[in-house]
């Protein structure tokens, strides 16, 4: 049984955004400090990918842990109600990621996956970013 009325419910899975997330921020933060210049949510390409790189031909996409079903704690979670529904939601968000990751690859585009739990720890964050945006880096 939900906790929250209808409407309150309603309210509640409005406010949650697809874009401009905090762990999306911290990455274009350490994206732009390093030097590099982006495009944001490029709608030709497959899955429109959260941070772009033209010049590179590479791009971050931003997971938020639970939503994208990430193997951490938050990624695990289940919901209590409606459960059935929220599984299979998730699973298509799985499902959806992967077959937008495999399209970019074969368009010639060099895919990094950050999820929400990597962004807050900074130094490891910037870490992976600077080595997969490096120009000697092969197509991850």
């Amino acid at each position: 049984m939900d906790v929250h009325t209808p409407s309150q419910r309603s309210h509640n899975m409005a406010a949650i955004r697809c874009r401009d997330t905090k762990p999306e921020l911290i990455v274009r933060g350490i994206a732009h400090r390093l030097g590099y210049r982006f495009r944001l949510h490029r709608r030709d390409l497959p899955g429109t990918p959260d941070i772009v790189f033209p010049r590179l031909r590479k791009v971050i996409l931003v997971h938020g842990c639970y939503w994208h079903m990430h193997r951490c704690r938050w990624g695990r979670v289940t919901p209590k109600t409606n459960a059935a529904f929220w599984q299979a939601k998730r699973m298509g968000n799985v499902a959806r990621d992967h077959c937008a990751a495999v399209r970019l690859r074969r368009l010639g585009w060099a895919v990094l996956v950050v999820w929400e739990c990597e962004a807050h720890d900074m130094a490891k964050a910037r870490g992976r970013i600077e080595k997969f945006l490096s120009p000697c880096q092969a197509f991850a």
